[in-house]
Formats: C-alpha cells, structure tokens, sequence
C-alpha cells in the first residue's frame, strides 16, 4: 500500500513539475527518461497525462524496458512521440512506433545512425537490422565508462579538440581509450 501512495505522488509530482515548466515557456519540451541518470522512471500512465500538454512534443525513451515503451505507444500514440535513448535498441523501438532516435553514437559516426534509421523507413528492416547490430560493438564501448567520458575521448581521436570532462568526470582509462581507438579509427 506505501508503494502505491509513493508511486501516485511521484506521478502527480511529475505532471506538476512539467506543467509548471510547460506553461513557463512557449518552447517545445520532450521528456527525458533516463532512470539510469535521475533516478526515477517515467510511467506510460505518467506519459500519458504529460501528453495532453501541448506543448510537450516527445519523450526521449531510455529506460531500456521495451515492454514500458511499448505501452507509451500504446497509450500516446502520435500525442508523444517516441525517441530512442539508447542507441543499442534505434531499430526495436522504431519498431513500435518511435519517429527517431536521440544517440550518443551519432557524435561520432552520425553516418551508422543514419543508415539505421533511413533502412528502417525505407522499410528495409532488414538492412536496418544489420546495421544496428553491427553498431554494438562501438556502442558498448561508449557506454564503458560514464557518458560523455568515452565519447568525448573518441572525438578526441578522430581529431577534435573536445578536451577533458569536467570534474567530478574524469580522462577516460587507458584500456578504453585504446579501445577507442581501434574502433573509431580507420
């Protein structure tokens, strides 16, 4: 019973936070859920009730629960709009209605997100499939060590000067670096 009195105020929390942000700004808001990073998951029923606010136009989906985002889907259907969070599933959650993705790869190779999503509007699942899978070697490498360290040392690499992250964030490891460097050099 606690459970459900926590998980209903931290909905309706929720949808007061965003109204109030909503209603301070004529800017189109997408949502970003990642749990991993705030610490708290945004419902399908939470979704669902965010959008009705105009002025929220999608959410950026990386919970990693293929389940959850289908049911977002479900019950927003083109009220929310779907972006992939979480480059290692662009072809599953277009699959079920997602319009795009929102992608760390594409800092450094925006040509393999590309070709993903343009095979899959294509309708070339198939192609897609492949692309997407041959990206996850480059994607788990990305996410090694925490996000931005690893994609700001692989930009580094190909010859930006993107510098160190900022503390508390520090150089990336030796092993990933070289890592990174067989991976994004050719």
């Amino acid at each position: 019973m606690l459970l459900l009195i926590i998980i209903r105020l931290l909905k309706n929390g929720l949808i007061e936070h965003y109204k109030s942000i909503a209603s301070s700004t004529s800017l189109p808001i997408i949502l970003y859920n990642v749990p991993s990073r705030t610490g708290m998951n945004i419902l399908p029923e939470t979704c669902f009730e965010l959008s009705k606010i105009e002025n929220i136009v999608g959410i950026k989906e990386a919970s990693g629960n293929i389940s959850q985002i289908t049911k977002i889907s479900c019950l927003c259907g083109s009220n929310l709009p779907i972006y992939s969070g979480n480059d290692d599933q662009i072809v599953p959650i277009l699959s079920i209605g997602g319009q795009g993705v929102i992608s760390v790869l594409s800092n450094i190779n925006p040509d393999f997100v590309l070709n993903i999503t343009n095979s899959f509007f294509d309708n070339n699942f198939e192609k897609a499939c492949t692309y997407q899978l041959k990206a996850l070697p480059i994607i788990e490498t990305l996410f090694k060590e925490t996000n931005p360290i690893p994609v700001k040392e692989a930009l580094n690499i190909l010859g930006f000067d993107f510098g160190e992250p900022r503390l508390p964030l520090v150089k990336c490891s030796d092993n990933l670096k070289k890592e990174l460097i067989k991976l994004v050099t050719p």
